[in-house]
């Protein structure tokens, strides 16, 4: 029986020893020393006994009594050999345990090879895990095997089963005639798709006009994906298993297999395709007046890549002009549109972060040659902004039919996170203003537009990010704060999001029924829309996970032949062992308190800062700072700095 102080949660390890526990329905998670993890293993499931409320920072600490699910049978990592045994070393830094091979358990895998290895015994005290190793994935240093050795650790689908290709069979390469006479025939209509070049599966275009009277006609067409995958077919319970595709530079874990995601359900150009489609008429304050969805058949245009649109409406290519010359006025109708619409947003408290994502180059052996910025252009800017107007606009119209449906969500900020984010904006100068232990949009947009183009925008957009709660996927609407927006879903990407797909189904059963949907249906969707919604949230929490660890290898990899280069960066965050710092191009790395220079600091923790004890001199979040690489480790995706200090 259950004493009553102990609690069931989830162990969540960190890489220097210690631990904490989430614990269901509540916000504080529990602190875990190392000589209180009994074994446990990062995504355990543990039974644990509180015993003390630290005093430092108020939170609570307990000790793991025993391990009641174990998160993890198999894990990845490199094999190491010696004369008369072995053992891996796992990929994931949060296994704080070498896994023990004997002799008869590691079969031909040789030294440096990436392993999968199934744990036998768990660690105890004093004593290591235990396993056989099931499978060699290859060489560490050899081409793709450290992306297949993300893929292997977070259990990523990469190949289809055998029943899809039957299925696969069944789907034509070309539309199905019969079906257009129950479409809108936008064929006759300029439509016009635009997407980074390397694109494959296009699954949004767009259509527009001006009228007289200085409204804009917005058309917004999605790949009808719901018109192939149909309920109860293997393609579709792939398809939820999956939940979402995974981006991994030069390969695509793909939610959809190939013939569709490239093929039939991808918008190209020139060749007739199924849409759902929302048409929007929108006046010159941005408002949308009225919005009609339908089932479309389109063909598109032209093909149209980001760079492509830019060169256009900034003039800057001739060659480009004059290829694109009769499409201009779209363009320039659609850029018009899209500073309309966002102006509307930023007016109602859209968080606009500016944080810039990273641009990896890899050459043909698979090798990171390049990390940058990637440049969001107005091309962009374009697409976001008629995206998120499409999909405002199906979230609110179905949400006012009481239709079973997944929305997307983002919860108000957590008041006393917003009150210690004011406690380091207040030293900068910055307050987010609170009301009756609430938070808005606007308060927090305020913030960012006082911050732009000042030294500490990226820092202070971080912070804020970090503050925030994560967007997920729910049944019930329940607005999206970073938006701004009161009704929000994912509609415009069926071909890579689960959630998209399964709306697109229910409109097309409420467009068929001409909304009159049978009361059974309806229970049934809505059973659906639940269990959906949870599996996708989970789904996508694993392949931002993958993608972000992909990244990390990929960047320590581009550093590792710059150790001993000197760059100039900012201090991104402080620690109680180190602050970190980014560079211009996106890439973080660590300085240890050793590396700062010969002062000895001491970390304040509610400014946030360090302090030198002989010098005085303040390291504070957002400062500029020169460091030199002393490591960059693309097997432990680490990489280090060492400041470096003006004599």
């Amino acid at each position: 029986m259950k004493k009553k102080n102990q609690i069931i949660g989830k162990f969540r390890a960190n890489e220097k020893g210690f631990g904490f526990v989430a614990i269901e329905n509540r916000e504080d998670e529990i602190f875990i020393a190392p000589k209180h993890i009994n074994g446990s293993l990062n995504g355990d499931t543990v039974s644990i006994e509180i015993f003390n409320r630290r005093a430092t920072d108020k939170s609570t600490e307990g000790r793991i009594i025993k391990v009641i699910k174990r998160d993890k049978k198999e894990v990845i990592g490199t094999f190491q050999k010696n004369k008369s045994f072995g053992f891996v070393v796992p990929d994931d830094r949060k296994i704080n345990t070498d896994i023990f091979i004997s002799k008869k358990h590691y079969g031909k895998a040789k030294n440096n090879q990436k392993v999968v290895v199934e744990i036998t015994k768990y660690p105890t005290k004093g004593k290591n895990a235990e396993g056989i190793i099931r499978e060699i994935i290859g060489n560490r240093d050899k081409a793709g095997v450290d992306m297949m050795s993300v893929i292997k650790e977070y259990d990523l689908p990469y190949e289809f089963p055998k029943q899809i290709d039957e299925e696969l069979k069944n789907i034509k390469d070309t539309i199905d005639e019969d079906d257009i006479k129950n479409r809108v025939d936008f064929r006759n209509d300029e439509i016009f798709t635009i997407d980074g070049e390397d694109a494959k599966d296009l699954d949004d275009a767009i259509s527009i006009e001006k009228k007289d009277n200085g409204n804009f006609v917005l058309g917004v067409h999605i790949a009808d994906v719901s018109n192939y995958v149909k309920e109860g077919s293997f393609l579709n319970r792939e398809a939820i298993d999956r939940g979402t595709s995974v981006y991994m530079f030069d390969r695509v874990i793909p939610m959809l297999p190939t013939k569709l995601s490239n093929g039939i359900c991808s918008l190209n150009q020139g060749v007739d395709r199924f849409t759902l489609s929302i048409i929007m008429e929108i006046n010159s304050k941005g408002k949308v007046l009225s919005s009609k969805v339908c089932k479309g058949v389109i063909n598109v245009t032209r093909r149209m890549s980001y760079t492509n649109v830019t060169k256009i409406l900034e003039k800057s290519d001739k060659e480009v002009l004059k290829e694109y010359k009769q499409y201009i006025n779209k363009f320039e109708t659609m850029e018009e549109l899209a500073k309309i619409l966002k102006q509307r947003r930023i007016e109602a408290g859209y968080l606009d972060l500016n944080l810039p994502e990273s641009k990896i180059t890899l050459n043909d052996e698979g090798i990171a040659i390049d990390v940058k910025k990637y440049d969001v252009t107005i091309a962009n800017e374009i697409i976001e902004q008629f995206m998120l107007t499409a999909n405002e606009q199906i979230a609110e119209k179905f949400y006012n039919l009481h239709a079973p449906f997944i929305y997307r969500v983002h919860e108000i900020p957590d008041i006393d996170k917003v009150k210690e984010l004011n406690k380091f904006l207040h030293n900068l100068g910055y307050k987010i203003r609170t009301s009756k232990d609430t938070v808005t949009p606007k308060a927090v947009a305020k913030v960012l537009d006082e911050i732009k183009g000042t030294e500490e925008e990226r820092v202070v957009s971080n912070l804020i990010l970090r503050t925030l709660k994560l967007a997920r996927y729910e049944s019930e609407n329940d607005g999206h704060f970073g938006i701004a927006s009161k009704y929000y879903c994912h509609f415009t990407s069926p071909i890579r999001r689960y959630p998209d797909l399964f709306i697109h189904r229910v409109i097309s059963k409420y467009l068929s029924s001409n909304y009159n949907v049978d009361e059974k249906i309806r229970e049934k969707y809505l059973v659906q829309a639940v269990k959906y919604a949870k599996s996708s949230s989970e789904r996508e929490k694993i392949a931002t996970t993958a993608e972000r660890e992909a990244e990390d290898i990929k960047k320590a990899e581009y550093m590792q032949d710059k150790i001993g280069e000197i760059y100039t960066g900012v201090i991104s965050s402080i620690t109680q062992f180190g602050i970190f710092v980014e560079l211009d191009n996106t890439i973080e790395g660590m300085i240890r308190f050793e590396n700062l220079g010969k002062d000895y600091y001491i970390y304040d923790e509610e400014n946030k800062t360090l302090i030198g004890e002989h010098t005085k001199e303040i390291l504070k979040i957002g400062q500029k700072i020169k460091i030199q690489v002393i490591e960059a480790n693309k097997y432990t995706r680490r990489i280090s700095f060492a400041r470096v200090v003006q004599e």
